[in-house]
């Protein structure tokens, strides 16, 4: 089969490999249909995850057909059609049954991370893929649903919602800033609609992103490029600032950001992945009774999710700006490494 091989930093090939096998009774196998690129993608293909192996087959998001299953696999068949959650769980350890599947302690790789696929064992930009855990780790996708829209559902809108918008506690009438107008910061955007916040203004330097953010939900947008950009935000509060901050870049200007903009008692939620320290003024936030979360997704959240995407009550589709055949990976990579360019949000490669 064909699959995207990482062959060290800034070396990548849509190249031969042998086809996956089943390896434990919980495995199935799945022909793919379609997958895409993520940030991490880059992130490894930069260098920047040395645990990654030379060999490895990218990705982690996927759509496809199961075409071989597991002997203990008993509520999936030949022929289902599933979405790959980016998160392998077990189901029966004690954190996947408090629902922290991002931390299963039973995973192929490194015990307590549940992200896997592309990272400790090979990924989902290839013609199949083998998915351990498979009962705990796939959902059947509905009737009707396309891969525009299934696509979205493995890993961003999980990651927005459970990272951004759940760990900011968003309440009814709450104002919350989304720092960053990406694919995972857009999600944000998205999904904070469901808890009824009075304004959800989104925060970038790209004015074709903060422009596209308002067809996400944002209400107000403020271009952080501003020498006015945190009088803006503080203005479209009650001038204390926002309930919720959320950091969806990855970098420590835009978590600092956060930060200043966050009113006392509030909440500022990290979803970013961060290369780097940042600085922390605890002698500053001490006072103001700042909460700060962060984390890896769990996609527990992933079948409600879907339900809701199956419903057309979140309009994913336009995350989808690009398309893609397989043997056009390569390309995908060129256009997705060069968003703004290319003013790309997801690419969809089938």
């Amino acid at each position: 089969m064909k699959a995207l091989v990482y062959l060290g930093p800034n070396q990548k090939s849509w190249q031969d490999v042998p086809n996956p096998k089943i390896q434990h009774s919980t495995d199935v196998i799945v022909k793919m249909k379609a997958t895409t690129i993520c940030g991490t993608d880059l992130h490894i293909l930069k260098g920047d995850v040395p645990e990654v192996e030379v060999g490895r087959v990218l990705g982690h998001e996927g759509v496809g057909i199961i075409t071989e299953i597991g002997s203990g696999v008993t509520n999936l068949a030949v022929g289902d059609e599933v979405i790959l959650s980016c998160v392998s769980s077990c189901g029966r350890c004690s954190n996947c049954k408090k629902g922290l599947y991002s931390h299963c302690l039973d995973p192929e790789g490194t015990p307590g991370i549940g992200w896997i696929f592309g990272y400790m064992i090979d990924g989902t930009q290839a013609e199949y893929v083998r998915v351990p855990f498979a009962e705990n780790s796939v959902y059947k996708v509905p009737a009707g649903m396309t891969e525009s829209e299934a696509i979205l559902l493995s890993d961003i809108l999980p990651t927005g919602f459970e990272i951004g918008v759940q760990y900011g506690h968003i309440e009814p009438g709450d104002v919350v800033a989304v720092i960053g107008s990406g694919p995972v910061g857009l999600s944000a955007v998205m999904t904070s609609r469901l808890y009824g916040p009075s304004k959800v203004i989104a925060v970038d330097l790209d004015n074709a992103r903060l422009a596209r953010a308002k067809d996400f939900g944002a209400t107000d947008t403020v271009n952080s490029g501003d020498p006015d950009w945190k009088k803006k935000i503080i203005a479209l509060t009650d001038g204390h600032g926002v309930d919720v901050a959320i950091e969806a870049v990855g970098i420590p200007a835009t978590f600092t950001m956060a930060t200043q903009i966050v009113r006392p008692g509030g909440n500022v939620a990290n979803i970013g992945v961060h290369g780097k320290p940042v600085e922390l003024a605890l002698n500053e936030l001490w006072i103001s009774n700042v909460n700060i979360s962060m984390g890896l997704v769990s996609t527990n959240t992933l079948e409600m999710l879907l339900k809701l995407v199956a419903e057309h009550k979140l309009p994913v589709e336009k995350f989808v700006t690009h398309t893609f055949s397989f043997d056009q990976i390569l390309d995908a990579y060129e256009i997705f490494g060069h968003a703004a360019e290319h003013d790309t949000l997801k690419v969809l490669i089938h």
